[in-house]
Formats: C-alpha cells, sequence, structure tokens
C-alpha cells in the first residue's frame, strides 16, 4: 500500500524540483539593474553633485525636475550620444515620468560603457509624491 503513495510523491518531487530549478535558472538569466535606482531625496543629492549630469529621457516632454541638463529621448540615447560626456566615467542621473523609460535609457547607457548612473526610482511622479516641484510646465 505504501507503494502506490511513494510513487506518485516520489513524481510530484522530481517534477516540482525541475519547476525550481527551471525558475531559478530563468532568474539568473536576467540582467543585472543597468544604474543604481534611488529615492527623491537620494537622487536630489545626487544631481547636486557638480559633476553629475542630469538627463530627462521622457517623451513626451512633461516637465524636468531642477537642475537638469539635458533632455534626450529614452530611446535616442545611442544615436545622440554625441550630446553626452566623452569621459565614461562621469557620473550622470536619469529619469522619466514613471521609471520604464529611465530603465531602458539605464541600459542604453551601460551598453555605451557609462559606469556611474544613478536612476530616479518611479520617476517625476515619485518626485512629485515627495512634494518636489517640476520646471518648465
Amino acid at each position: 500500500m505504501a507503494g502506490w503513495v511513494a510513487r506518485p510523491l516520489a513524481a510530484f518531487l522530481l517534477a516540482m524540483s525541475v519547476i525550481v530549478s527551471s525558475a531559478c535558472a530563468q532568474k539568473e538569466a536576467l540582467p543585472a539593474s543597468a544604474a543604481r535606482l534611488v529615492d527623491p531625496g537620494e537622487f536630489a543629492a545626487a544631481i547636486a553633485e557638480p559633476d553629475r549630469l542630469a538627463v530627462n529621457v521622457h517623451v513626451p516632454f512633461e516637465g524636468d525636475i531642477p537642475g537638469t541638463d539635458l533632455s534626450i529621448p529614452f530611446d535616442q540615447i545611442a544615436a545622440q550620444a554625441d550630446r553626452l560626456p566623452a569621459d565614461r566615467d562621469t557620473p550622470l542621473a536619469i529619469y522619466c515620468r514613471s521609471g520604464p523609460m529611465s530603465t531602458v535609457a539605464a541600459q542604453a547607457l551601460r551598453d555605451l560603457g557609462y559606469t556611474d548612473v544613478v536612476e530616479l526610482r518611479g520617476g517625476m511622479r515619485a518626485w512629485q509624491a515627495e512634494g518636489r516641484a517640476l520646471t518648465g510646465i
């Protein structure tokens, strides 16, 4: 009687181990974050750094965070790389309206070789949620 329980249980455990192994392999295959995600307070401190270049990557234009140096559409980072510093160690700070566009831009910057990229978690929406103002709107 114990044999009819053990076989299905063994099959179930084997199937579960395959599923867990597959999930772990997929998780490991995901790329690491291309930028350091920071909250609005950390982002404000970062863009106050004298050497850090702040880039708005959101399209269409919906305002800027004060201190923004450039606006480059998130999907044009590589095409407009000539507008970015030639020194790939120049610290950058990027943001968009809510986050997804800056994540794409962060990867493009990483692909271009930039080594110090800070990304605003939650974008301008998170910035405004903390009572911080935008300019140009």
